[in-house]
């Protein structure tokens, strides 16, 4: 049957930025769909309010602490979900920061402290875990988290940009490399979506009017819209898609 295949139960997940916002509905979808899921963030006590407000829901989740900016941590990560799980069946690298400022005043510090978070993070935690993955033969799933900012570029946000961009791109590299070991490798681009890191934006009222005009479905997205999305990349419902950026923008990129 096919919504069989939609069904995650047995399967182990690990998604970053799981505390909140966008991150943490992807996390409750996959595990409302039957998954064991680790949630991994940088605050333990925001994962750990939300793992407790998981398992009250009956779900089955358990934190854990990394820093995408520390290559050690992010290696202690994959040891300690292995070490409690045995293995990982899906990966969602959804953490990620932003600084704000016009490009020609962006400093130098906050551009490399969104390149490692944003970029070089999820390249180690995707290369340990797909090597997990060849080694256990695992037929697993890697979903990343890009934006509509890596195709339009944005406002005073150069280093999202460029982060969010090299991010697409290295979901179709890592597609094409690991397609072999029957790897899938996707990315999911949200829109405009009510979140800690669209606060100033919405409270922007002439910014938040012009972008809210020209969404056809006529809102911003809540977070829980990308966990459908979410649950299917990571289900045995879409074995034959890989190398591609879903966008999840209500129609705005249609405009």
């Amino acid at each position: 049957m096919i919504l069989d295949k939609f069904s995650l139960k047995g399967k182990i997940g690990l998604v970053t930025g799981a505390g909140s916002g966008i991150g943490r509905a992807m996390a409750t979808g996959l595990a409302e769909a039957g998954a064991n899921v680790a949630l991994a963030g940088n605050e333990m006590e925001v994962l750990e309010e939300a793992a407790a407000a998981m398992k009250r829901s009956g779900l089955h989740v358990s934190p854990f602490h990394v820093d995408m900016a520390d290559p050690e941590s992010i290696e202690k990560l994959v040891g300690s979900v292995l070490k409690k799980f045995g293995r990982i069946d899906f990966l969602f690298n959804n953490a990620g920061i932003i600084h704000r400022a016009p490009f020609e005043k962006f400093p130098l510090e906050d551009w490399e402290e969104m390149i490692k978070v944003n970029l070089t993070g999820p390249f180690l935690l995707s290369q340990a875990v797909a090597n997990h993955m060849i080694e256990k033969g695992i037929k697993g799933s890697i979903v990343n988290t890009s934006s509509l900012i890596a195709v339009l570029g944005g406002v005073t946000v150069p280093a999202y940009a460029a982060t969010k961009g090299g991010l697409t791109q290295l979901t179709k590299a890592m597609c094409n490399d690991l397609g072999k070991y029957g790897i899938r490798v996707n990315a999911i681009g949200p829109g405009w979506v009510k979140t800690g890191m669209t606060k100033a934006l919405r409270e922007n009222t002439e910014r938040f009017q012009a972008i809210s005009d020209r969404i056809p479905l006529g809102r911003w997205a809540d977070p829980e819209d990308l966990a459908g999305l979410a649950v299917f990349l990571a289900s045995d419902a879409s074995e034959y898609i890989t190398g591609q950026v879903h966008f999840i923008d209500g129609g705005y990129l249609a405009m």
